[in-house]
């Protein structure tokens, strides 16, 4: 890695960014891109920021953590790794997972028995 972050452009309010946010939590570094949560938001509008920022949190740890139970490979430490290797193991690793979990809906309904019964 070499310090730099994927350039993005995005509009919002009619101002525009290049900049990205990441989210993250204290372990992180005090960099202007990393969006940590407020310790202890005082008014509404921090609190609900506060509240929405420690959901999709959580939301990408579980995910992660499904990722992790399913897969080996990412269950290690990655510094040794290539950027780009990581980035196509964890896409296939995204990819597959979905894939499993559409397999695994088309045979809780039924869909599985009809196509073998038919190919039969």
């Amino acid at each position: 890695m070499q310090g730099r972050a994927p350039e993005v452009h995005y509009l919002v309010n009619r101002h525009e960014y290049n900049m990205g946010y990441y989210l993250s939590d204290d372990i992180y570094l005090e960099w202007a891109t990393f969006v940590k949560s407020i310790p202890m938001p005082q008014g509404d509008k921090r609190k609900l920021f506060a509240q929405h920022q420690e959901g999709a949190r959580k939301d990408i740890e579980r995910a992660f953590g499904v990722l992790q139970s399913r897969f080996a490979i990412i269950r290690n430490p990655a510094r040794s790794w290539h950027l780009d290797a990581l980035k196509r193991i964890m896409d296939t690793c995204i990819i597959l997972h979905n894939m499993i979990v559409e397999d695994e809906r088309a045979m809780k309904h039924g869909y599985c028995k009809t196509l073998i019964s038919t190919v039969r």
